[in-house]
């Protein structure tokens, strides 16, 4: 960032030289500086802007009957505009009045100077000593204000109604008639004038803004202009001049006056010089407005810092913060974009600001929308989705079309829009809660406090019994839970919980391949009826990304009657984003892999799901018996015959897993955690050898 600004500031400096370093500059500048007076009293940067908005209308509603520009009709009713609004209030004629005196005798003075041709030079330097007291950016706006009346005058005779008498005759004194019946030969020069008038107007604005600048922010290392805005009014004053000395012409000469191309000619100079100086004072502003941007962002982020810091009485403090109230419109929005609300409405409620960007899938949205139903049921908190948005990409139609729809999919709160987040709030979020894309679900108790980094893992285990979704509550879970077929399946429901609660003999298996689980299926079901086992049950729980092969797959294995099936797909892609969770929930509490059983058993799940092949898991009741990958397990049951011998003294289980023991060799798995997982040990050893593993960086298509 400092690289690119140094950049900036020496091409700035470059810039600035070549346009400001001309000897007649110099030597005109001090002449300039010599008027400049200022008597410390000066006019208020905001009577400045009301002031040259009024200057802007002025010279929007002059803009001469030319074709092709937009006027009004002659004989029309014209319709109230903010401007006429604006002239009767008490607050804006103030402002005028401060400046009056200065725009009547400026005016009088480049009438009186510029008709027959008067020295430009010396009637610039005329008003900058009527201007003596005045500040750079006011001098240059009374300026302004006196052409527009002069100019404003001039236009409100040219557009009088002709079929009134006394219309007629003041059009006809001043010779007006004969100007706009030459309004072609003219144009070029009023052309060459209007475009003045805009970068005089564009320079003039720029030269307030740097007026505007906050002094809190102003630092040394900052581009100054305070060289270049002395001559950018100088020039625009000078411009000022020259557009007097046209208007001058109209009025006083009528038919006499031709047009030359001289005119448009020195108007077109001016313009170029003027727009350039404007180019170099833009280019400066905008490097200081990105500096102050910075530190008022920087000052944010340490303000949100020391708020979760420091004890509150309640959340809204932080709260406001978070969920920023633009322009006095309720930030909030319940459902549709049209049920409004304000930030007072979480007073004192655990909040659960569910933060994501605007690619949610469905599947996720879908299981968080059914777990806060169930939960809402029993208690109460509030849920507000805080879209994170990357502005460095166009806002287009499409965007705000998926923002719209993710928002009316939502029964839960929500930004009214993505621009209530601020900078400083994404950069809280993505530094210190460190979201990166992935959904989260940040818990805020009724006093602001983060009751949980991210909740969105317990709420996948436990639903509702999860609240009040705090870390303390979910230790407490963890400490109840065993590893086991109930914690692992508890998301299928029935029928796998009444086998379990019955103490059946339970095959989970999963894979793609259809050729392994039909021969696995009829396998398994051969040797169990061979051995007399009538409590066996299989289910099929597919990938943990389902799609149409798992779908083809379910329906072929209920169509050959191979084992029981979970024909929601949604359950199916549910019961791994739980078994995931549980592993992320582990790690953000800051349990160590090797010591905790739980997280090991996961891990080789999640292991199983990540190969290619086929796996099975045994269970008998809640107590699991074996995990193998397929093929294995496969093979011990085709090998039935060497071990059923076992059966009857062992017994079916124990002779199963003595000869799977027996077949067993040291396997190497492979594990895959998000990218955005908070808290992913440095150090992981592989589930089956127990050997560090390596650490790769894989990118993988949502959709694989």
């Amino acid at each position: 960032m400092a690289t690119a600004n140094s950049s900036a500031m020496m091409q700035l400096h470059r810039s600035e030289r070549n346009m400001f370093s001309t000897s007649d500059d110099i030597v005109m500048m001090k002449q300039i500086q010599a008027t400049h007076v200022p008597d410390g009293m000066g006019v208020e940067v905001n009577s400045i802007l009301a002031v040259l908005t009024t200057i802007e209308d002025v010279l929007r509603l002059s803009t001469p009957n030319l074709p092709g520009v937009v006027h009004v009709q002659k004989g029309s009713q014209a319709q109230p505009d903010a401007h006429e609004e604006k002239a009767t209030k008490g607050d804006f004629n103030d402002d005028l009045k401060r400046v009056a005196y200065s725009v009547n005798k400026i005016s009088c003075e480049i009438l009186c100077k510029c008709s027959g041709g008067g020295d430009a030079l010396a009637t610039t330097v005329a008003i900058f000593n009527i201007l003596t007291n005045y500040s750079w950016e006011a001098k240059v706006v009374v300026a302004l204000a006196a052409l527009a009346m002069t100019y404003g005058e001039f236009s409100l005779v040219a557009h009088l109604d002709p079929t009134k008498p006394l219309a007629k005759l003041v059009a006809l004194l001043k010779q007006l008639p004969d100007t706009i019946e030459r309004e072609e030969m003219l144009k070029p020069m009023f052309d060459a004038f209007n475009n003045l008038i805009t970068v005089m107007l564009d320079v003039t604005k720029c030269i307030i803004g740097f007026k505007k600048l906050p002094s809190q922010y102003i630092r040394p290392d900052m581009p100054t202009a305070t060289a270049d805005i002395p001559i950018a009014v100088y020039w625009t004053i000078r411009s000022i001049v020259a557009c007097a000395t046209q208007i001058a012409g109209l009025i006083e000469i009528g038919h006499e006056y031709i047009a030359s191309t001289t005119d448009a000619s020195e108007l077109s100079s001016l313009a170029h010089k003027v727009s350039n100086m404007h180019s170099l004072l833009k280019k400066k502003l905008t490097v200081c407005l990105q500096l102050i941007e910075k530190q008022k962002q920087d000052e944010l982020f340490q303000t949100i810092k020391s708020l979760f810091e420091t004890p509150q009485v309640d959340n809204m403090k932080i709260l406001k913060i978070f969920i920023y109230a633009k322009d006095n419109q309720p930030p909030l929005c319940f459902g549709s974009a049209e049920r409004k609300a304000s930030v007072d409405v979480l007073r004192g409620k655990n909040v659960l600001l569910f933060i994501s960007d605007l690619d949610i899938s469905h599947a996720e949205l879908s299981v968080l929308y059914q777990k806060y139903h169930e939960s809402r049921k029993h208690h109460q908190f509030e849920v507000v989705w805080l879209p994170v948005v990357d502005w460095s990409t166009p806002w287009d139609e499409a965007t705000e079309k998926q923002f719209e729809t993710n928002q009316s999919a939502m029964p839960w709160y929500s930004l009214s829009h993505p621009s209530f987040l601020d900078p400083a709030v994404i950069r809280y979020i993505k530094n210190e809660w460190r979201f990166n894309k992935k959904p989260m679900l940040v818990v805020l108790d009724p006093q602001g406090r983060v009751a949980n980094p991210n909740a969105l893992h317990m709420i996948n285990i436990w639903g509702s019994r999860a609240f009040p979704f705090d870390s303390i509550r979910e230790e407490d879970l963890w400490k109840a839970e065993t590893w086991g077929m109930g914690l692992l399946a508890d998301i299928i429901g029935t029928p796998v919980r009444d086998w379990t609660k019955d103490g059946k003999l339970i095959f989970l298996f999963g894979g793609e391949d259809i050729e392994w689980i039909r021969k696995f299926s009829k396998t398994v079901q051969d040797v169990a009826r061979e051995a007399n086992v009538t409590n066996l049950q299989m289910i099929y729980i597919g990938k943990s990304h389902p799609r149409e092969k798992v779908h083809r797959n379910n329906t072929t294995i209920v169509a050959e009657k191979l084992s029981h099936t979970l024909q929601d797909l949604g359950l199916i892609r549910s019961f791994w984003v739980r078994l995931e969770s549980m592993l992320l929930s582990k790690i953000q509490l800051g349990k160590a892999i090797e010591d905790d059983q739980i997280i090991r058993e996961i891990r080789m799940m999640l292991s199983f799901d990540r190969s290619d092949q086929g796996w099975v898991v045994v269970s008998q009741g809640s107590a699991i018996l074996a995990k193998a990958k397929g093929d294995i397990l496969l093979r011990c049951f085709m090998e039935f015959d060497t071990w059923k011998d076992q059966v009857a003294p062992k017994g079916f289980i124990l002779a199963m897993k003595d000869h799977l023991h027996a077949l067993h060799s040291p396997s190497h798995y492979r594990l895959i955690l998000p990218g955005t997982s908070e808290g992913i040990p440095q150090k992981v050893v592989c589930a089956e050898c127990g050997c560090p593993m390596e650490k790769f960086i894989m990118y993988r298509c949502c959709n694989d």
